[in-house]
C-alpha cells in the first residue's frame, strides 16, 4: 500500500492531486499548528489584468498554536461569493468555467465551519471530476499513537507503520526533513516525486506555473489533466 500525507491544503497546486493520484491511501494531516501564512487558507489564480491573485477563506481569531484540526471559517457564505466573483473573468474564454464554478459551490455546499472539513470537501470534489481513488483518513479523527515524535519526518513514520504500508510518497521538495536510515530500519519503501509538467494555452492570459487547479481545470478538460498526473506511472 503506498501512503500520502499532506496537510490539507485549499483548492492546491496540480502536484498535490499528483501525489493522490499515485498513492492508494491518504492522511490529512490536520494535528499540527495552523500557519495563516501557508496553503491552507489560500491559493492563486490568474488575475484579470495579468498576473496572479490570491483566493482566500478568512478564518476566526485562534491563539498562536492551534492545531488545524480547530481552525474555524470567519464566513463561509462570504468566502463563497467572493471567490465565485474573482473567478468571473475566466467565463470569457476558459473553456470549462462553468464545471470549475459547479466545483466551487459543490465544495462551499457543506455545512461545516472547520476549515479542514472545506479544504477536504474541495480535494474530494476535484477528485471525483478527475476520475482519482481519494481514500482518506482525517488525522486528527484517526486514532493514530503519535507520541515519541523527534523530528517532522517522524510523523509520517510512525502513521505509516500503523497503516501498515509499504511504500510512503512525498513531494521532493520535503526530502530533507526525512532520514532514510528509519525508514530502511522499518522496511517501508521512501519516495519522491517531482511535480507534473503541464503547460497550457490560457486565452489571452501569460501561462503562470503553479497556480491552483482551479485555473487548471479552467483550460484543461479531465483526461488531459488525469494523464498529466499519471503519465510517471
Amino acid at each position: 500500500m503506498k501512503l500520502g500525507i499532506m496537510q490539507p491544503y485549499f483548492f492546491p497546486y496540480l502536484g498535490y492531486f499528483e501525489l493522490i493520484a499515485r498513492t492508494d491511501r491518504w492522511v490529512v494531516f490536520d494535528v499540527v499548528q495552523y500557519n495563516p501564512r501557508s496553503w491552507m487558507s489560500r491559493n492563486r489564480i490568474l488575475h484579470p489584468s495579468g498576473g496572479w491573485q490570491y483566493i482566500n477563506v478568512p478564518v476566526a481569531r485562534s491563539p498562536h498554536g492551534t492545531a488545524i484540526s480547530a481552525i474555524r471559517l470567519r464566513d463561509r457564505v462570504a468566502a463563497r461569493q467572493r471567490i465565485l466573483g474573482q473567478i468571473e473573468h475566466y467565463r470569457m474564454e476558459a473553456p470549462h468555467f462553468r464545471a470549475v464554478t459547479a466545483l466551487v459551490d459543490s465544495t462551499f455546499a457543506i455545512s461545516s465551519d472547520r476549515l479542514v472539513d472545506l479544504n477536504v470537501a474541495g480535494l474530494s470534489a476535484v477528485c471525483a471530476y478527475l476520475g482519482l481513488n481519494f481514500s482518506y483518513s482525517i488525522c486528527s479523527q484517526a486514532g493514530f499513537d503519535l507520541e515519541g515524535v523527534t523530528h517532522a519526518g517522524d510523523w509520517a513514520l510512525k502513521i505509516a507503520g500503523q497503516l501498515g504500508a509499504s511504500e510512503y510518497l512525498n513531494p521532493v521538495g520535503g526530502r530533507a526533513i526525512f532520514r532514510q536510515s528509519d525508514w530502511d530500519a522499518a522496511s517501508i519503501r521512501l519516495g519522491f516525486i517531482d511535480p507534473p509538467d503541464l503547460r497550457y494555452a490560457c486565452g489571452r492570459y501569460e501561462f503562470v506555473e503553479h497556480l491552483s487547479i482551479l485555473d487548471v481545470l479552467m483550460w484543461n478538460d479531465p483526461e488531459t489533466v488525469r494523464h498529466a498526473l499519471l503519465a510517471k506511472r
